[in-house]
């Protein structure tokens, strides 16, 4: 690529309408650009980062066996209703209709479709197994776009489906997939964690998601060093400490609490640490009420409540449905409360705790688990730093993590629902057992970026670098440096190492500050030495430049890439 007569720019200034690091160098860099909120266009620079992410992963899939196809976007909706998801994304999924007003998604995920193409071809057990895949576009309507590339409406999405006739076979379908997605992110340059997770809309028997590390991470994940154990936040299960003080023996006491709506506010009240307190939630979970207690110092995990309660959705409760019961916001406890009551197993094993007396501005004190009344107990709040692992016991540590992979072991959910059999060799009926598997190819690349940039701009690594090298002619009025920057470029390309020349009428000082901006792995700068055949040779992470001659040069190079 020859940047003079190219569809090439960079901004100088930052862009105020990006709120990461990643989507501020991309754009500043000229990789992709914004045309609405989470819709991206990518130039030529952000295609090619694309394309070789993609180029990567398509060959781990292929060497796992699993083949390429291409499925359609546009998606009548009836898939979707005999999977029974239609109704399950809500408004995230984009809807519209055709001139016959026949109802069509954009698609958000494509297991419908899989499962229907399969169809095709499985009529007996002889049949399977087998895995396809493919790249295609997805559509998902998200509430508050943001973080670049992390959380959009339109993204490219490397999604994988196997079908087996057990769930030993699903078991080694899921095993290569899953060591292709490593192989793939190893080979990308990720710094990433494999932790557990919540199956969500997609059902089924696991999930686990490749999380890339980064404080901009939107999940939080949780390990132990001692025993290998990670999770995501939505499932860590916390483990509930036995009692550490019996009760004193004091009865429960009615005080006043004026104005002290909120926990942190009775805490102080009272002047007693907000561990010893116990807050409600107050909760629409399908439509029903329910009062939700914990430890005044955790907060609750909505997935939790969810599977516990066998619940499908859950928001605050409305003035509407908390006017019902005897719930007072701000002062409800579970002593006499008239909704379904869950409570948290910590609380259980809290002695002398502070909780609402449902009357406004009181509270009562001493209170022990004798005093109270529950439908229901279980574990309903996230872990914290430093909780017990639940494996070996020893401490937990948190990160933040970008979720560019995931996997699932979808079971017969999906076979089940879009009748999706085989005949046994017992000539039997039985169900299709599936998998799922999906890589984000834009999160990917604004991962790779958030773990690889400093002050000047990008650090791509090599192997997902656009170009792997970048020359530049110091003086484009020089007929030699001219002449040695093209025979460099000539001869590196042919060799299959793509790189950029910087042959625009600009000052050395704009060329250098835009090969750092745009983070190609190494530059070689033909300047004044140009007479002697003696060029400048510097990686973009190193410190200081080589002199090299001209092959010396095109020898790195190709030492370099193999």
């Amino acid at each position: 690529m020859k940047l003079k007569n190219s569809f090439f720019f960079t901004i100088r200034e930052d862009v105020k309408d990006e709120d990461s690091v990643s989507g501020n160098l991309l754009v500043k860099a000229g990789f992709i650009k914004k045309t609405s909120a989470g819709v991206y266009m990518f130039l030529p620079l952000g295609l090619k980062v694309q394309n070789n992410i993609e180029s990567i992963i398509r060959k781990h899939m292929n060497d796992a066996g699993a083949m390429e196809v291409k499925m359609p976007a546009l998606i009548a909706s009836e898939y979707y209703e005999d999977s029974g998801r239609l109704s399950g994304f809500g408004p995230s999924i984009f809807k519209l209709k055709d001139r016959n007003m026949k109802d069509f998604v954009l698609g958000p995920t494509h297991e419908e479709l899989f499962a229907y193409a399969a169809k095709s071809k499985i009529r007996s057990y002889k049949d399977l197994p087998f895995n396809l895949y493919q790249f295609q576009t997805k559509y998902r309507d998200e509430p508050r776009a943001r973080f670049g590339l992390v959380r959009v409406k339109e993204f490219v999405m490397k999604d994988a489906y196997s079908f087996d006739v057990d769930e030993e076979g699903l078991d080694l379908s899921y095993k290569k997939m899953f060591d292709a997605y490593k192989k793939s992110f190893d080979e990308i340059g990720i710094d990433y964690r494999i932790v557990k997770a919540d199956t969500g809309i997609m059902g089924g028997l696991l999930s686990e998601e490749f999380q890339a590390v980064s404080e901009i991470g939107e999940d939080t994940l949780i390990y132990c060093d001692s025993c290998g154990y990670s999770s995501n936040m939505e499932i860590t299960p916390v483990v509930t400490k036995k009692v550490s003080k019996q009760p004193s023996g004091k009865e429960k006491t009615l005080v006043e609490t004026p104005d002290c709506e909120s926990i942190e506010d009775v805490a102080a009240y009272l002047k007693m640490d907000i561990s010893d307190n116990v807050k409600c939630l107050l909760m629409k979970v399908d439509d029903e009420l329910v009062a939700l207690f914990v430890n005044g110092s955790r907060e609750l995990n909505e997935t939790k409540v969810l599977k516990l309660l066998g619940g499908k959705e859950i928001a605050f409760a409305d003035d509407e449905l908390i006017a019902g019961s005897n719930a007072v916001p701000g002062y409800c406890g579970p002593i006499g409360l008239n909704c379904k009551v869950v409570v948290d197993n910590e609380v259980l094993n809290m002695t002398d705790f502070v909780c609402g007396a449902n009357q406004k501005g009181f509270h009562y004190t001493n209170v022990n688990v004798s005093d109270i009344s529950y439908d229901i107990a279980g574990d309903i709040v996230n872990a914290k730093e430093g909780d017990i692992c639940p494996v070996c016991g020893q401490p937990l540590k948190f990160t933040k993590g970008i979720e560019v992979g995931n996997t699932f072991k979808l079971g017969t959910k999906y076979s089940k629902a879009m009748g999706l059999q085989f005949t046994d060799e017992e000539n039997k009926l039985q169900d299709v057992w599936m998998g799922s598997y999906g890589i984000g190819l834009g999160r990917t690349m604004a991962a790779v970026v958030e773990q690889n940039h400093d002050e000047k701009g990008i650090v791509w690594p090599v192997n997902i670098a656009p170009y792997k090298a970048i020359i530049l002619i110091m003086s484009t009025k020089d007929e030699l440096q001219n002449r040695i920057a093209e025979e460099i470029y000539e001869k590196l390309n042919a060799q299959g190492i793509e790189c950029m020349l910087d042959d625009r009428d600009e000052r050395p000082g704009v060329k250098f500050n835009d090969a750092e901006l745009i983070g190609i792995p190494y530059r070689i700068t033909v300047g004044k030495k140009a007479a002697e055949g003696i060029v400048e040779f510097k990686g973009r992470k190193d410190e200081s430049n080589l002199e090299l001659t001209i092959e010396e040069a095109i020898a790195k190079m190709k030492e370099i890439c193999g």
